[in-house]
């Protein structure tokens, strides 16, 4: 069965920085757009960014565009994003997804598997 696990998470002070990883399984990791989404208490789940089934198309939210990266790598089957210049408002619960369409054309609806989350919290 696919099973998304997501690693990484914690407290960190703003301006501080955290890489969070999700490590994949189940189905060919390479033949699917992969995706990262947050969850601010009492909001809706927001995407973040996204990445090509070869990495090379990157999609950023633009309030994270410059800060974090994301990145894979499909020979270990796991997608990464890096955050930096963490900020309060990145506080969330950061999600993988993963998704059958081009990452072009991927909305929130396409991701058909979820990983159980991992906490961010940015203090100021």
């Amino acid at each position: 069965q696919v099973q998304l696990v997501e690693s990484g998470g914690g407290l960190v002070q703003a301006g501080g920085s955290l890489r969070l990883s999700c490590a994949a399984s189940g189905y060919t990791f390479s033949s699917y757009t992969m995706g990262w989404f947050r969850q601010a208490p009492g909001k809706e789940r927001e995407f973040v960014a996204a990445v090509s089934w070869g990495g090379g198309a990157i999609y950023y939210e633009n309030s994270v565009r410059g800060r974090f990266t994301i990145s894979r790598d499909n020979a270990k089957n796991t997608v990464y994003l890096q955050m930096n210049s963490l900020k309060p408002e990145d506080t969330a619960v950061y999600y993988c997804a993963r998704s059958g369409i081009m990452v072009q054309l991927a909305k929130i609806r396409d991701y058909d598997y979820w990983g159980q989350g991992t906490q961010v919290t940015v203090s100021s």
